[in-house]
């Protein structure tokens, strides 16, 4: 692992979530195959894992001994951040894994104070040697997934080219709408992704011209193919970015961390 040094002044990270209560749209495929393509860049990258699922884990080749203390340790209070990172085999590429704990946090912290800011707390003063933090969230609009919200800067979402795509994103606005009315006054939506996307299908020309005619330039241009290698690399324990660099989910990827690193230094100018 290449040793990053960063100077005092190195400037906070971006906090993303990438977010949307539906299941199977590619979240952790797109967590993790950006956090490869950023680290690529010589980005310094952190992956946060907040689904109970510990895909994304899986997905970084985390073995399930990584895994003792994680995500749900940061949101109780009993481990920090920088005791529960992890280095993966990418380098600058690190994540906080999930454990099957964490299903319980929803229940076990409804009486705490101040529950819907413990990921936020807990990141205060402990990332700034990221430029990328990448929260991968859970397939829900549940506590973990407003913990990410209220913690976050941007919100990407992955939108799966399909029947009921606009009438579940909807919901997810008005979540992100309520969460920067009460709680994160500057949160905004960096882009939508759309996925899986079937270029022999009509129904994914016709959900890609709904969805951009409704969002308009907040669509990225980078549409995520359906591909059997995005789908074989998890099996690997890699991202499909190193499993076949060639492939075109891979080539997908990459382009559209290019688009999110032009659509963050426009907003930072």
């Amino acid at each position: 692992m290449t040793d990053l040094k960063h100077s005092k002044f190195h400037s906070l990270p971006r906090i993303l979530a990438i977010a949307n209560q539906k299941g199977g749209v590619g979240k952790t495929t797109t967590t993790i195959n950006l956090a490869t393509a950023l680290a690529a860049v010589r980005k310094r990258v952190l992956v946060v894992d907040l689904d109970p699922q510990g895909n994304a884990s899986t997905g970084l080749g985390l073995h399930k001994a990584d895994r003792k203390v994680n995500t749900y340790h940061v949101l109780i209070g009993e481990a920090d951040i920088p005791s529960t990172c992890t280095e993966t085999d990418i380098p600058g590429l690190a994540a906080i894994p999930s454990g099957p704990d964490l299903a319980g946090a929803e229940i076990e912290l409804v009486d705490v104070e101040d529950r819907l800011h413990r990921l936020k707390a807990a990141m205060a003063g402990q990332v700034e040697l990221y430029d990328y933090v990448l929260i991968d969230c859970p397939p829900a609009l549940g506590l973990l997934t407003v913990n990410a919200l209220i913690a976050a800067d941007s919100v990407l979402v992955p939108l799966q080219c399909e029947f009921f795509a606009l009438e579940g994103i909807s919901q997810l606005v008005r979540t992100i709408n309520r969460v920067r009315n009460a709680y994160n006054p500057t949160l905004d939506i960096q882009g939508i992704v759309l996925t899986m996307f079937d270029k022999r299908n009509n129904l994914s020309d016709s959900v890609e011209s709904e969805v951009r005619d409704h969002f308009g330039e907040i669509v990225y241009e980078t549409v995520i193919p359906r591909n059997v290698r995005v789908s074989e690399a998890p099996s690997f324990g890699k991202p499909v970015l190193l499993y076949d660099t060639a492939c075109a989910g891979s080539q997908a990827y990459i382009h559209l961390a290019s688009e999110v690193l032009r659509r963050e230094q426009t907003q930072a100018a």
